[in-house]
């Protein structure tokens, strides 16, 4: 069953529409962060979607272009056989996604952890600075 938290309020649920563009902002922070792990080249792609996000929370691109986005960094995913940058790229993934249904959000913080550990590096780190990113009003 879905958190309600998670849920637009165009569907009677708690999730206002501001609210639901600082979380695709925070999801979208959260793979940032580790896009340098991707390698000494990032797929345009993952960029791309990143921006696509993005100018989902300012209304300038609809859910289908976020929606998009978000099946290519998919792709990428598919395409790319180090655990880090699949892990990346469905964070990159799950963050666009959040333009479609707000319960992706958390898909791309969680990912992004998966490729800090996967880099060998410390989680508790990264999930400190996720929670610290993380705007208090989504969790009241």
């Amino acid at each position: 069953m879905r958190d309600n938290i998670f849920i637009a309020s165009h569907r009677s649920r708690l999730l206002k529409k501001e609210q639901h563009r600082r979380l695709i902002k925070w999801a979208c922070k959260c793979s940032e962060q580790v896009l340098n792990l991707f390698g000494n080249t990032i797929d345009e792609r993952l960029k791309n979607a990143i921006i696509i996000g993005n100018e989902w929370a300012d209304e300038k691109a609809t859910t289908g272009d976020a929606m998009k986005a978000s099946l290519a960094a998919h792709v990428v995913a598919r395409e790319s056989s180090s655990p880090i940058s699949i892990a990346i790229a469905r964070s990159v993934g799950q963050a666009v996604a959040t333009a479609h249904m707000a319960d992706h959000s958390p898909g791309a913080a969680l990912y992004a952890l998966k490729a800090i550990r996967n880099a060998g590096k410390t989680v508790e780190t990264e999930r400190e600075w996720q929670n610290k990113q993380l705007p208090s009003e989504i969790l009241s």
